[in-house]
């Protein structure tokens, strides 16, 4: 009997977490049917066809075009879309990714139409309630039958809020994916020679969450640390739209003047640049897991982490958006010294211990 799964994905980094399930599932002809569903919660101009080639997994079935507008907008429409999907499909599994509006919104619609819902990267805490992702987590957790948990810590903070069954160590589906891609990236990736870089002889930055983009103060102790960065080590700025809008808005373009500011980049092009990068300096969630898989030291501009392995193991430095913590951890660059056979993140394996795990469960 076919197990049908819909897996619901709404943003760029989720599409490359699903694509390593994807090629798992694709091994198991007869046995599993996927039906991918993009919910469009973010725009990426780079989400062509020729990403899903570069993916080696096909586009999804359905779009549901739901981006701009509030979190309580955005999320309603995408419920509504979502539900009509579930009640055509009929699947015996829906998965969600991470900790967007998307991942919410599947689960809440999953949950509601009583189909269990596997959630990727389950357990994760930032213990930020005020960041829209910490509640996204919490809530896709709170009604999910299978938590499918990155680490051991991820799964002691379900424990904690006495979540216990249904629980497993997968081991984070990125490892899979960098360690998938990182030659492939190499081989195929011209973006060093575009940019005129040097392997180790460049920075490379993003910047894109809220917390940081939507404060005047913030994005400018920023923006500055980078500018300043710059006079010493090239800065690689893949700029997202929105923080390109916003940097407008402040009056703050003078500061990307020192900055290589590029638009955002293909896939391979971005793991290329993350492998060969003297340091990362980000907000984001999954550059701060990729800087610790190629081993690249990593400055993360957030004030907490749920990643806190990498911080512990001498790879990253947490300095919130102060340009003065952001100055000090670049002068004194972490270069992590912890044995690097060290790997919280599991062995590579877990689209297949999911997979495991769903068909174990189906």
């Amino acid at each position: 009997m076919t197990c049908k799964i819909v897996t619901i994905v709404g943003a760029r980094p989720q599409f490359i977490k699903a694509a390593a399930v994807s090629r798992e599932i694709l091994k198991h002809p007869g046995k599993i049917e996927e039906v991918m569903v993009h919910t469009g919660q973010h725009y990426d101009p780079n989400m062509s066809q020729i990403f899903f080639d570069a993916m080696e997994i096909p586009a999804p079935k359905y779009n549901l075009e739901a981006s701009g507008g509030t979190h309580g907008v955005m999320t309603g429409r995408m419920l509504e879309g979502i539900e009509q999907i579930l009640l055509d499909e009929k699947p015996d599994w829906v998965l969600v990714y991470g900790d967007t509006n998307s991942t919410l919104a599947g689960a809440l619609a999953a949950a509601k139409l009583h189909i269990p819902v596997a959630h990727v990267e389950a357990g994760l805490r930032s213990f930020n309630m005020r960041m829209p992702e910490e509640v996204n987590r919490i809530l896709a957790d709170r009604v999910s039958t299978l938590l499918l948990c990155p680490t051991q810590l991820a799964v002691d903070n379900l424990a904690r809020e006495g979540l216990n069954r249904g629980v497993h160590n997968v081991g984070d589906v990125m490892f899979d994916v960098a360690q998938y891609y990182r030659d492939r990236a190499r081989d195929n990736s011209k973006i060093l020679s575009i940019l005129r870089l040097s392997e180790k002889g460049f920075a490379l930055a993003t910047c894109h969450r809220a917390e940081n983009t939507d404060s005047r103060e913030r994005l400018t102790d920023i923006l500055r640390a980078l500018a300043n960065i710059a006079c010493e080590l090239p800065v690689v700025l893949p700029l997202h739209p929105r923080t390109r809008k916003l940097i407008g808005g402040f009056e703050l373009e003078h500061l990307l003047e020192p900055l290589s500011v590029v638009e955002p980049l293909a896939f391979l092009d971005m793991v290329a640049l993350e492998q060969t990068a003297k340091v990362i300096l980000t907000d984001s969630g999954g550059v701060q897991k990729e800087a610790f898989f190629y081993r690249v030291p990593c400055i993360t501009m957030r004030d907490e982490t749920e990643w806190v392995e990498t911080v512990e193991l001498g790879w990253n430095q947490l300095v919130g958006a102060s340009y003065e913590r952001i100055i000090n951890a670049f002068t004194n660059l972490a270069d992590g010294r912890a044995d690097d056979l060290i790997s919280p993140y599991g062995s590579a394996f877990a689209s297949r211990l999911i997979l495991e795990e769903l068909l174990k469960e189906g």
